[in-house]
């Protein structure tokens, strides 16, 4: 297993990080405390979470997959200074969390007790936001016409982030989390968190978590570049496109148990002719160089130059397998130079 800097944090992270939105609702605790035992034994040592999961949200799964998660932390004490453990604050939005109000420095705080009691533990490694306050351009929100950035009272939001980071300094010194990070965020959320935090002297960000995959590379060059020369961990979520480019949704499948038999928050919208087309190019690729099509996603993934960590999940063992195996072999520049003819021709498939 290889290692990358957390940004900024000076902490050594797996260049897998162990997903676990499943967990509470297609996985249970027997399958999260073997999904768990497998990828220490492979040396992962970064695992993600969120108060949200399990996946999709609702209210009957609000905060199991951090209750999963800290029974067997509960179960294994002596493994936990071997983790680092990341959970997310929920933005605003969802009904059941705090009435679906936006993220606050005193609901940070709030938050971070009740993330703890579930996890089982006395500090949480990266505490971070799980999406802003404000519309961002994520989840097909980011055609242009889609938001009106002008309509935004930036000044408002820039005194709702310096709120939110004195709650998360107050969670610092108090030892509860250790370090700060963002998710689905931009690089003018990235700036905004930089200046205050050195103008005030608060808690910096060091990491950001985005979607990012072959159907869905919005964030290179400019936010990556960004991560890079500021000293920003870039976390790829999702980097098998919700389990499309396995190829396993090609035809209109929809495999017993898969995601996409589940309601989605936000429907399918990742399901369009153009995905369907560059899915399948990408499975002949695979084919063609005798790989599993979600080993070629994964490791192209972990090639992106400026790529940290890339978070990955799982339903079953033998999936857990194969996707951690995906980052020991890095791809030919042969392979590359042919994923770079699909990209493309669909650069934006959805």
């Amino acid at each position: 297993m290889e290692f990358s800097k957390l940004g900024s944090s000076g902490l050594d992270v797996s260049r897998v990080c162990l997903g676990s939105m499943t967990w509470g609702l297609q996985n249970n605790q027997a399958d999260a405390n073997a999904q768990i035992d497998y990828a220490l034994s492979q040396q992962v040592n970064f695992i993600d979470t969120a108060e949200m999961y399990a996946v999709p949200p609702s209210a009957e799964t609000y905060g199991k997959t951090e209750t999963i998660i800290g029974n067997w932390l509960c179960h294994n004490q002596q493994h936990r200074q071997d983790i680092i453990l990341a959970t997310k604050v929920a933005g605003p939005g969802l009904s059941w969390v705090r009435q679906g109000a936006p993220i606050t420095g005193k609901t940070v705080i709030s938050a971070v007790e009740g993330s703890l009691k579930r996890l089982q533990t006395d500090y949480i490694d990266l505490y971070q936001l799980h999406w802003p306050n404000r519309q961002s351009p994520h989840f097909a929100q980011h055609w242009p016409g889609t938001l009106n950035f002008t309509d935004l009272d930036s000044q408002a939001h820039t005194e709702q982030m310096l709120d939110i980071l004195q709650g998360l300094a107050e969670c610092v010194k108090a030892g509860k989390i250790r370090h700060c990070g963002l998710s689905d965020d931009t690089p003018w959320g990235i700036n905004e968190y930089l200046r205050l935090s050195q103008a005030h002297d608060l808690p910096r960000m060091v990491s950001i978590q985005n979607e990012f995959s072959l159907l869905h590379t919005k964030d290179w060059p400019y936010l990556i570049e960004q991560c890079v020369h500021q000293d920003i961990a870039y976390l790829p979520w999702s980097p098998l496109a919700t389990g499309m480019l396995t190829g396993k949704y090609l035809n209109g499948e929809r495999p017993s148990g898969s995601r996409w038999t589940l309601m989605q928050r936000n429907g399918l919208f990742r399901d369009t002719p153009q995905s369907e087309q560059a899915v399948r190019a990408y499975v002949e690729l695979a084919k063609a160089y005798n790989l599993a099509p979600a080993a070629l996603a994964l490791a192209w993934c972990n090639q992106v130059n400026g790529v940290s960590s890339t978070i990955i999940g799982a339903t079953t063992q033998q999936q857990l397998i194969e996707n951690i195996a995906a980052f020991e072999q890095p791809l030919s520049q042969q392979i590359l130079a042919d994923i770079t003819d699909i990209l493309r021709q669909y650069p934006s498939p959805f």
